[in-house]
Order: structure tokens, then C-alpha cells, then sequence
């Protein structure tokens, strides 16, 4: 059986360093098969864009500075996603026996393995079939709408996803609720009229019960572990990946010109 590397962060992280290290997974990917699998947290609440949203169109700057609410940007697309009370995961893979060069096959793919770690929850996950245009178009919330083959229960988004793709390595990366605020979400975004209803659920609300990010990574990394037919296998940072993923915080996500694409000519290469 092939081995998937594991990085599990319990401890909450920096909005611009959970970034930095989904980053430093990703561009570590050679020639050879292999495959990222990581769940982690965020130290305050945190507004992550999509990697061509205009951040003036999707976020209230004003709410954000004055309530501590922190900003990133991603290097995937997609559209706004309030990081807070949730575990979030990211698989960066190079391995096409797991995952074809199709950006959405491989996003059923993962779609199916996480739905394996929720039927291990003892919830009834389904994929999404469609979404309307203007969610496609327009500049609305993540969990406004459920994306083809996105995952949602009862008719409720319960996972938002997105992904970026080169040659054939890809990171996705993913939003999954273990409370639902509503009331935040809406309070850092600025989506129009006709895109404001959110359909989202959580974790804690599907299952009708409080659920910890631990249970609810042991839940995911078994569905994965037998959907895809894999070991998996803790991995740690040497010092020498740290000091890169540091380079990669300081540089990219740490900088305003990213974050704000105030330079909008620049050729952001991946470090």
C-alpha cells in the first residue's frame, strides 16, 4: 500500500502561516508520486480570498481592522471563506494513480474521501450537482452555494473547497465547519442583494452535538485512509523547512502588495 504523509497542526496557527506551510507542501512536490495530507486551525478568525478576487468587492475592511479579524489571500481561487471554529484541511498531491490531471476528477476524488470520513460521523453526505451562474461570476460567499460535486447534507453546504493546479501537482484545500456563525460571516463580507443567503451547515449542527477538531480529524484521515486504499504517515518540519516556509510567510503573505494585489503586474511565482 502507498504512504500519505500527514501533517497534523492541534495547535492553532497564523492566518498568513497556514498559508505559507500549504504553500511549502505544494512546491515541494518533485517528479516522483507523493502526497500531502494536513488538517489544521486558526489562532482568530480569518478571512482567506481567492487567489483573483478583488478584495474591495468581497470584504468590509472596516469591520475586519476594528473587530481583529485577520485577511489572507490564497494562492487557489474561489471565493470568500470565514475561517473560524472549523478544521480545515489541505491535500497537495503529485501521485496520478490517485488523482488524473482533470481538476474536477480529482476534486470528486477528494470530495468522496472526505464523504467516507463524514459517513464514519454517521451523517448522509451527498455531492452537489450544480450551482447558479451568478455564483460562478460573482463575488459572493464560499458557502452561499454549493459547488458541482461540493458536499453538502440536507441541501446545506457542509465543505468548501478550492484548488490550484500545475502541470500534475495540485493543493486543494478546504473549509469545514464545526460551528456555524452566520451572523460573523455575513459581518466581514460584502455580498450583493441577491447573493446574501447562505446555505451552509456544521459539523455540530448536522450531528446534533458539540464536536471537537480531534474526533473530527480522526473521522476525515480514517475516510480517507479506506477510500483511497493508503497508509498514512505522520510527518514533521526539519529546521530547514521551517526557515522555508518562514521565507514564504514573510514574502507572500506577510506582504500587502499580495494580499491587496496592489501590483498587479507583478508575476507572483510560487517560492
Amino acid at each position: 500500500m502507498k504512504e500519505w504523509l500527514v501533517i497534523s497542526d492541534p495547535a492553532p496557527l497564523k492566518g498568513s502561516l497556514n498559508m505559507a506551510i500549504d504553500e511549502f507542501l505544494f512546491s515541494s512536490l518533485g517528479e516522483e508520486p507523493q502526497t500531502f495530507v494536513r488538517f489544521y486551525q486558526w489562532e482568530k478568525p480569518t478571512v482567506s480570498l481567492g487567489f483573483s478576487q478583488d478584495i474591495r468587492k468581497a470584504v468590509d475592511l472596516d469591520y475586519c481592522r476594528s473587530h481583529g479579524v485577520d485577511i489572507v489571500r490564497r494562492i487557489t481561487g474561489g471565493k470568500l471563506v470565514l475561517h473560524h471554529k472549523e478544521v480545515t484541511y489541505s491535500i497537495s498531491s503529485s501521485d496520478r494513480e490517485f488523482f488524473t490531471s482533470s481538476v474536477a476528477n480529482s476534486y470528486k476524488s477528494i470530495s468522496q474521501g472526505l464523504m467516507r470520513g463524514l459517513e464514519k460521523m454517521g451523517l448522509k453526505p451527498c455531492l452537489a450537482s450544480s450551482h447558479p451562474s451568478s455564483y460562478a461570476k460573482g463575488d459572493s460567499l464560499c458557502f452561499s452555494h454549493p459547488a458541482r460535486d461540493e458536499i453538502e447534507i440536507e441541501g446545506k453546504k457542509v465543505i468548501g473547497s478550492a484548488q490550484r493546479r500545475v502541470g500534475s501537482r495540485f493543493i486543494q484545500h478546504g473549509s469545514i465547519p464545526l460551528v456555524h456563525d452566520e451572523a460573523l460571516l455575513k459581518s466581514v463580507s460584502l455580498p450583493g442583494k441577491e447573493e446574501s443567503q447562505i446555505r451552509m451547515t456544521s459539523l455540530s449542527q448536522a450531528l446534533g452535538r458539540n464536536v471537537s477538531f480531534e474526533w473530527a480529524v480522526d473521522h476525515f484521515l480514517a475516510g480517507f485512509s479506506e477510500y483511497f486504499g493508503v497508509v498514512l504517515k505522520p510527518k514533521t518540519f526539519a529546521a530547514s523547512e521551517r526557515e522555508a516556509i518562514a521565507r514564504i510567510q514573510k514574502a507572500r503573505y506577510e506582504n500587502e502588495d499580495w494580499t491587496f494585489l496592489k501590483k498587479k503586474n507583478i508575476q507572483w511565482e510560487l517560492l
